[in-house]
């Protein structure tokens, strides 16, 4: 029994310590209730503080930009106006000076002139008369002679598309029937038509074959025939270069020499352009009937039996000449130009091509 009483006492007493420390919690939750109530009104306190500053911050801020905003539109008026008043001011300064020139001309006007003219001073542009285009000539040398024309009177291409027109003739003119009368006086689109109807372009390749096919005529001289080759080499690759022509050339004119010891001796000569080859072709067919002539003269001299010492001289001197000749043709000839074994199509010979065939040469003079 007295152990019962023991447990109850201990169990009351235990029961009184949770009772107070339930109170003394109850009390600790109160307290950091209250402190959080607390800490929650400075927190709120400080934050509107802190907004309110920042409101009357923005405020004076606001005042402030107002106020220079006003300041600037005073100014900017302020300017406006001295700028408009110093446009008057010119304005006015303007017509006077207006109202002077205009005085002054008009008294110049009235004024007669007597002034004398000074030819040092005046000058005048040459008027070169445009030529006319009947579609009968050839396109390309009538256009390089207006361009010409054109240059010299210093025309426009408006200018010089209704010159154009004007220059027309026969069946020249009935192409402007098939332009456009918008275009009449379109430079490009009168010469384009033109080309069409009358330029020689298609006609490259007939030019090319006559090229190939021309021969020096019985008695024309070489510089025709030099003529006649750059005028065909012009018409025939007037888009290759420079370089490429007078090469062709050079080829094309040698194998249109007619007699052979010349044109073996100028292909030997290896030029470089028509220009060196016509020369070098004239001196050695000018030797060659120098030649001939001393021949002749000195066969005459011989048969009446006069001058035999003025012979021999000139006969030692003239085999001399021959000599060197011949040594420098067969020095050229022995210099290798082509493949040995290349085969002509003509004659089917070895050694040359059929642009180099005698045969068609001696076939051509028979």
């Amino acid at each position: 029994m007295a152990e019962k009483a023991d447990l109850l006492a201990l169990l009351a007493e235990m029961k009184k310590s949770m009772e107070k420390g339930q109170e003394e919690m109850r009390k600790g939750q109160e307290e950091m209730r209250k402190g959080q109530e607390e800490m929650k009104n400075e927190i709120q306190t400080h934050v509107e503080n802190k907004v309110g500053e920042i409101k009357d911050h923005v405020n004076s801020c606001i005042e402030k930009i107002e106020e220079d905003v006003q300041s600037v539109r005073r100014e900017i008026g302020e300017v406006k106006g001295e700028v408009e008043r110093k446009i008057e001011e010119v304005k006015e300064k303007v017509q006077v000076k207006i109202g002077d020139l205009e005085k002054r001309l008009s008294e110049l006007e009235d004024r007669p002139i007597n002034f004398p003219v000074n030819p040092d001073l005046t000058y005048s542009r040459p008027t070169v008369k445009s030529l006319t285009f009947d579609g009968q000539t050839s396109w390309t040398v009538f256009k390089t002679q207006f361009n010409v024309v054109s240059s010299a009177n210093g025309w426009n291409n408006r200018v010089k598309a209704s010159q154009l027109v004007a220059s027309l003739r026969g069946s020249a003119a009935e192409v402007l029937q098939g332009i456009p009368s918008d275009k009449l006086t379109d430079l490009m689109a009168i010469e384009n038509a033109l080309e069409a109807r009358f330029g020689d372009s298609h006609l490259t390749q007939f030019y090319r074959t006559d090229l190939k096919t021309r021969r020096q005529k019985p008695g024309e001289s070489l510089q025709v025939l030099a003529s006649d080759v750059e005028r065909l080499m012009s018409l025939a690759y007037a888009e290759c270069p420079q370089d490429v022509r007078d090469s062709l050339a050079v080829q094309y004119f040698v194998d249109a020499i007619r007699d052979e010891d010349t044109q073996h001796a100028t292909r030997l000569m290896d030029a470089k352009d028509l220009k060196s080859a016509l020369a070098y072709s004239m001196k050695y067919e000018a030797a060659k009937t120098v030649s001939k002539a001393s021949r002749n003269v000195r066969s005459i001299e011989v048969e009446d039996g006069t001058g035999k010492e003025k012979d021999e001289k000139f006969d030692c001197l003239l085999k001399t000449l021959e000599k060197l000749l011949n040594s420098h043709v067969a020095g050229k000839k022995n210099t290798p130009r082509r493949n040995p074994n290349v085969t002509c199509w003509k004659c089917n010979k070895k050694g040359h091509v059929q642009r180099e065939c005698q045969t068609i040469s001696n076939n051509q003079e028979n």
